[in-house]
């Protein structure tokens, strides 16, 4: 669906890209500076099951994971436009990217393997809350991981920002600019 279709008032701003990308810090100064609700679609889900992620991963596996995401995911059409920043995975599953792209700009938030794994190690969260994706050494992890998905966050951008070397301050003033340029 081109930009044509979607409404342009009531789009949301949704932030894609693997994990410590700076979807969270990102959205979270864009969401105040602009006004609108922040919404972490990852909050959502272990807000509903109760748990972390990776808890609830080791628990009960990566397909409950996945179906709670599309869950959270379809219920956003009721929270009005906002910031959301979704999980690294979530375009992955063909429904929720359609359904991101109908209804708000998708921003991928991308940085380079090193950086991602050096974020990823000085982020205590990541540690205790984010499942790892195989028992590979972690640069490999991200390095392979980071193959299979930036083809498709490449695809649904509207907008890609290199987060590598960028302060977060930066990256939602750039997401800014180009909102006011669509709303011209």
């Amino acid at each position: 669906m081109g930009e044509d279709d979607r409404e342009l008032q009531n789009s949301n701003v949704i932030l894609i890209g693997y994990r410590c990308t700076g979807k969270t810090s990102i959205g979270k100064v864009l969401a105040e500076s602009l006004s609108l609700p922040f919404i972490d679609t990852d909050a959502l889900v272990e807000k509903a099951i109760g748990t972390t992620i990776r808890e609830m991963i080791e628990d009960r596996g990566w397909d409950f994971f996945r179906q709670q995401e599309k869950e959270a995911i379809g219920n956003l059409t009721g929270t009005g436009k906002s910031v959301i920043a979704t999980g690294g995975g979530a375009v992955l599953d063909k429904d929720n990217a359609a359904f991101l792209k109908k209804h708000g700009f998708l921003i991928w938030l991308a940085a380079d393997a090193k950086t991602i794994r050096e974020r990823m190690l000085a982020d205590p969260a990541t540690v205790a809350q984010r499942p790892r994706f195989s028992r590979e050494d972690l640069a490999v992890e991200v390095r392979s991981t980071l193959a299979t998905r930036e083809p498709v966050y490449r695809c649904l951008a509207d907008l890609t920002i290199d987060t590598t070397a960028m302060a977060v301050e930066a990256c939602a003033d750039r997401i800014k600019a180009f909102l006011k340029q669509k709303y011209e």
